[in-house]
């Protein structure tokens, strides 16, 4: 199976691909992951992702779908893949469609896992982080015994920047703007499922299996 995970920040989506390649034994791609190993690598795409990476741009196109190509021409995705944060937008969408042409793939499923706005604010405002040692947690989810005190070290705990509401709300309004033509491309296209990413890690889980065993 060939499939492509949409969510938010804070979806859950990257708990999801775990699982499914743990299940299904096929590989989750993410797109930084790869973009980092091509740099690390030194391949020629690489090289070019690198320069953009440098110099604060964004990869252009072409470069990412490049070194995706690259990666799905390996053995461990003979028997499918999880993309993972790709595509973000319709132009990407297309390349990677006529990419997978010429490999003679073609996606199987696409599945967007919706969460409401509130629910993901809450998710996110809520982690703290260790000053000292990088330890996690969540004051609804997952508090420290003592309020603002880290359970291991007994560092201090602080919401990082990327974790305050309104830097918060910018991303989901960019991931907004840039994902709800994405959704209504694949609708068009017949191959996008929703599912709510709200409950249990496992009964989501099962709910994306059940979506992957019925066809679109």
């Amino acid at each position: 199976m060939n499939i492509i995970l949409l969510g938010p920040p804070g979806g859950g989506k990257g708990t999801q691909a775990k699982l499914l390649t743990e299940k299904h034994k096929i590989p989750q791609i993410s797109t930084g992951d790869i973009l980092r190993a091509a740099v690390k690598q030194g391949t020629s795409l690489g090289k070019m992702a690198k320069e953009y990476m440098e110099a604060g741009k964004l990869v252009p196109d072409e470069v990412v779908i490049g070194i995706i190509k690259e990666r799905l021409k390996e053995a461990d995705c003979e028997n499918g893949f999880i993309l993972d944060g790709f595509p973000r937008t319709v132009v990407q969408a297309e390349a990677l469609s006529e990419t997978l042409g010429t490999m003679q793939k073609k996606i199987d499923h696409v599945i967007s896992i919706t969460v409401d706005e509130e629910e993901l604010i809450k998710r996110l405002t809520g982690r703290r982080t260790c000053r000292s040692c990088g330890a996690m947690f969540h004051v609804i989810f997952n508090p420290s015994k003592k309020e603002g005190i880290c359970d291991f070290c007994s560092g201090e705990l602080y919401q990082r920047d990327d974790d305050k509401e309104e830097t918060i709300r910018n991303r989901l309004n960019v991931y907004n703007q840039q994902t709800a033509p994405l959704i209504d491309y694949y609708q068009e296209n017949g191959l996008l499922r929703t599912v709510r990413g709200v409950g249990k890690i496992e009964d989501i889980f099962n709910k994306i299996e059940e979506v992957l065993n019925t066809k679109p």
